[in-house]
C-alpha cells in the first residue's frame, strides 16, 4: 500500500475531492490523505459532487499540512494548486513531489455566481481530478 498526500491551499475542495476519489477508486493500492497550507473548511459543493457519485464525505475535514510533517510513511506528495506547490514545507522535500494543477472551482470572494455555474465548475474539477490525478496514480500502481 502506497501513501499519497494531496496538498492544496485551503484543503476545502480540490484536495478533498482528490483524497475521496483516490481512496474510493484505488483504495487497494493507494491510501490518500489531503491537507492545506492554510486549511479552512470543506466546501459544501465538494461534498455535493462527491455525493452525486456515491462517495460519502461524513469524515472529511480540512487539515493542516503540519499534521503530516513528521510522518515518514508518505510515498508521494501531489500538489493541485500553484500556491501549495510554491509553499510546500521543506521537511516534505525528501518525499517525491508531483504537481497536477487543477483550476479552483470555487467562486472568487465577492464575486457570487449562480449555483448551477458553481456546480458545473465543481463537476468539471471532479472529472479532471479523476482523469488526471487518479489516472496518474493508476499508472504508477
Amino acid at each position: 500500500m502506497n501513501n499519497v498526500l494531496i496538498l492544496c491551499t485551503g484543503n476545502t475542495a480540490r484536495s478533498i475531492i482528490a483524497e475521496a476519489l483516490v481512496n474510493h477508486e484505488l483504495g487497494d493500492q493507494w491510501r490518500a490523505f489531503s491537507a492545506g497550507v492554510l486549511p479552512s473548511q470543506v466546501n459544501p459543493y465538494a461534498r455535493r459532487v462527491l455525493a452525486e457519485i456515491g462517495i460519502s464525505t461524513d469524515d472529511a475535514r480540512s487539515k493542516s499540512v503540519a499534521e503530516f510533517l513528521a510522518r515518514d510513511d508518505l510515498d508521494l506528495v501531489i500538489t493541485v494548486c500553484d500556491h501549495a506547490r510554491e509553499t510546500c514545507p521543506a521537511s516534505l522535500n525528501p518525499v517525491e513531489q508531483v504537481h497536477i494543477g487543477i483550476e479552483d472551482p470555487s467562486p472568487l470572494p465577492g464575486e457570487p455566481e449562480p449555483e448551477h455555474v458553481t456546480l458545473a465548475k465543481f463537476r468539471a474539477a471532479r472529472s479532471r481530478i479523476r482523469d488526471e490525478l487518479v489516472g496518474y496514480l493508476r499508472g504508477r500502481s
